[in-house]
């Protein structure tokens, strides 16, 4: 890499720190090819960006950032992925880690809070931010429609006693004729 290119990607990281809110710090020692592309695959699936970085360019790039606290972290091979959705990062590092010993979570950060390798496998047990939208329209939805079940309930009771009232008329009378 010359002086460029070199800067070229210290900009881009340092627009990804000022523009995400989860970091998530890999340690990616000994993986092929084929696992890093499907890790990509997932990530991208996922919405989530994955890219190794030279760990001095890194912290140049951190430096300044909400995101400075992940420095210690960048030691060895590492790699970072990073999403808009803190949840699907999260979802998808963990769940490629379950099936390659080799990627290991080291940790990262949700803007200002650092997290280690447990507190990433924590996010990821949450709910993605798809669900939680579709959870929260479910409960705006429910009161409309318990409100309308309330409405109709009193001309439903209404109806069934005056069909009581009408049927137990209907008995007495055929009751006195015969």
């Amino acid at each position: 890499m010359d002086r460029a290119q070199k800067r070229e990607f210290v900009d881009s990281l340092a627009t990804v720190f000022a523009e995400t809110s989860m970091i998530v710090v890999t340690r990616n020692d000994g993986l092929t090819v084929a696992d890093v592309t499907a890790l990509r695959v997932r990530m991208r699936a996922a919405g989530a960006q994955y890219k190794v970085a030279k760990n001095r360019l890194a912290h140049i790039a951190l430096e300044g950032t909400k995101f400075d606290g992940l420095v210690p972290l960048m030691k060895g091979p590492t790699a970072l992925a990073w999403s808009h959705d803190p949840v699907a990062v999260a979802k998808a590092a963990v769940e490629f880690a379950k099936t390659n010993e080799k990627f290991v979570l080291v940790g990262g950060a949700l803007g200002t809070q650092m997290l280690d390798a447990s507190g990433i496998r924590a996010l990821a047990e949450l709910p993605s931010l798809d669900q939680l939208r579709g959870k929260l329209l479910g409960l705006i939805q429910a009161p409309a429609t318990r409100i309308a079940g309330v409405l109709q309930a009193p001309a439903g009771q209404l109806a069934r006693v005056f069909a009581a009232y009408a049927k137990a008329n209907g008995a007495e009378e055929s009751a006195e004729a015969a």
